[in-house]
């Protein structure tokens, strides 16, 4: 009886393994274009403008690789690393950049533990058919909820037919 389960269950891992000379599908994955990240930038700069903002604000694909990036006039130059930081935090953890801020006012994060992580509000993940392709942030409003509203104004600009 062993012996059968077995043969099945090395049948059934081999059948699954593509032998030389088959063919592999592909995996196929949405990206954001240059002109998406653009007009996210656009509408969540506009936002900024609306509320007398200076803001940075950056694009990134879903590995957190930048795509685009403004530094309006005026935003302090440090809004330059957080809002890179944001978007990389968002994306590469499927979430907001503000879960991990969170956790830490919390006390369920204890310390930076996560290389790489800004744990500030900001930075959004870009979901399209459930699936993170990205994520766009922006730093330098009086807080991270004003950075946060401006992407999300970017975000559901994208997302419009």
């Amino acid at each position: 009886m062993i012996a059968r389960v077995g043969l099945a269950v090395l049948s059934a891992i081999l059948s699954a393994v593509p032998m030389v000379g088959q063919s592999v599908p592909l995996l196929e994955k949405k990206v954001i274009s240059l002109a998406a990240a653009k007009k996210m930038v656009a509408v969540a700069e506009e936002e900024a403008i609306k509320n007398n903002l200076k803001l940075s604000f950056t694009v990134v694909d879903d590995s957190g690789n930048l795509i685009y990036f403004e530094h309006m006039d005026g935003a302090s130059l440090s809004t330059i690393d957080y809002s890179q930081g944001k978007a990389r935090t968002a994306a590469r953890n499927n979430s907001p950049s503000g879960n991990f801020e969170d956790k830490l006012n919390d006390g369920k994060l204890i310390g930076l533990a996560f290389p790489g992580v800004t744990a500030l509000r900001g930075g959004l993940p870009i979901v399209v058919d459930g699936k993170v392709v990205g994520a766009i942030a922006a730093s330098g409003a009086r807080t991270g909820d004003q950075d946060q509203a401006c992407v999300q104004a970017g975000i559901d600009a994208l997302m419009k037919p």
